[in-house]
């Protein structure tokens, strides 16, 4: 019924991510694009010294890198954002009966809209570098999709966790910063003679790779869509069973 409603509800999950956007850059010039050209340098001095380092073209570095980037900065903001989903609303909580859902869209919804700026880094890089001659951008919007869900559901259950105990976000943030470097957003995966447990039992990388592969023309291991499918059933599915148990009591942990 929760879901239910919150898809009701959807508009208000809009406004209340883009009010979010939108007071955070308040009385900014270039409001989120700030972090965008930040972004766009981290990837020009990052392609230019880890190609080198590694002795790999530049003009193939710099767009895998450029998408690790972008991508996985979505990936770590809804999931770190997400620690904050209901903690955020408290008040809002507290004196309505708004679904919860709604909120878990908030953020979700948030972390999108950011996306939407730094996507201008991915375009100039295709251009750029010509790689719209070979992508696929619709098996790539495909892998957007599947980590979009699975990623709800990370930010709902981390979301829920944080509600009760407050160390929760700490240890989400140390994860997230622990594991950009086990992804290959600054490596390659093919550094590893043979697929390697930092990459199968890694779901930032089936999910990355859904979504870069078919924007750099390479192939997409059916394992990567398997592992993302049995994620979000099973993520959902341990979210619902959670949510169940505690949804009345959120409001108290808060």
């Amino acid at each position: 019924r929760d879901l239910s409603a919150s898809w009701n509800r959807r508009g208000l999950a809009w406004s209340l991510a883009w009010h979010d956007v939108v007071s955070r850059y308040r009385g900014s010039i270039l409001g989120p694009f700030w972090i965008t050209i930040s972004m766009g340098l981290m990837v020009a001095g990052i392609g230019l010294l880890y190609a080198k380092l590694f002795v790999i073209p530049v003009e193939e570095f710099i767009p895998f890198v450029a998408m690790g980037i972008v991508f996985f900065g979505l990936m770590s903001g809804t999931v770190n954002e997400g620690c904050e989903t209901f903690v955020q609303a408290a008040k809002m909580l507290s004196q309505t009966s708004l679904p919860m859902f709604t909120f878990v869209w908030r953020t979700v919804l948030r972390n999108l809209i950011n996306l939407a700026h730094h996507v201008v880094i991915i375009v100039g890089v295709i251009i750029v570098f010509g790689l719209w001659r070979g992508m696929n951008p619709l098996l790539a919007l495909v892998g957007l999709a599947l980590t979009v869900i699975n990623l709800a559901w990370i930010s709902m259950l981390v979301g829920i966790a944080s509600a009760r105990f407050r160390d929760i976000p700490q240890f989400v943030m140390s994860v997230m910063q622990f594991a950009i470097f086990m992804t290959p957003v600054f490596w390659k995966p093919d550094s590893f003679p043979e697929r390697h447990a930092f990459l199968t039992l890694n779901p930032f990388y089936h999910m990355l790779t859904a979504i870069r592969g078919p924007l750099l023309g390479e192939p997409v291991d059916a394992l990567s869509y398997l592992v993302l499918v049995l994620m979000a059933l099973g993520g959902w599915g341990l979210t619902f069973w959670l949510f169940a148990h505690t949804r009345r009591r959120i409001v108290h942990y808060l």
